[in-house]
């Protein structure tokens, strides 16, 4: 039962990662038209994105191991479908029209 609750934390936790990684993104991506150095902020903000989600998978291979960078692995991807259901335009029709 321990376990199982330390599975559920861990994909809480990648879930939390996902969610700053794709905020950022959504940050990124809506500064450039405003800015002018898009290309320095493409990376600088690639730079740490990545390194925040991989700092925390490295944290949870280090000290719990690989099942729990599994479960944070699905929290991201948890966190994805998330940001791109609540993101998405009501417009867009799922099929395609006549």
């Amino acid at each position: 039962m321990t376990n199982l609750l330390l599975l559920v934390a861990s994909c809480t936790a990648g879930a939390l990662l996902g969610l700053i990684f794709f905020f950022g993104l959504w940050i990124t991506i809506k500064r450039l038209n405003r800015d002018h150095y898009t290309a320095a902020w493409i990376v600088g903000s690639a730079l740490l994105r990545f390194s925040l989600l991989l700092t925390g998978f490295y944290l949870l291979a280090r000290y719990a191991g690989w099942a729990h960078v599994l479960s944070a692995a699905l929290g991201v991807t948890l966190s994805r479908v998330l940001v791109l259901h609540r993101l998405r335009p009501s417009h867009v029709n799922k099929e395609p029209g006549p």
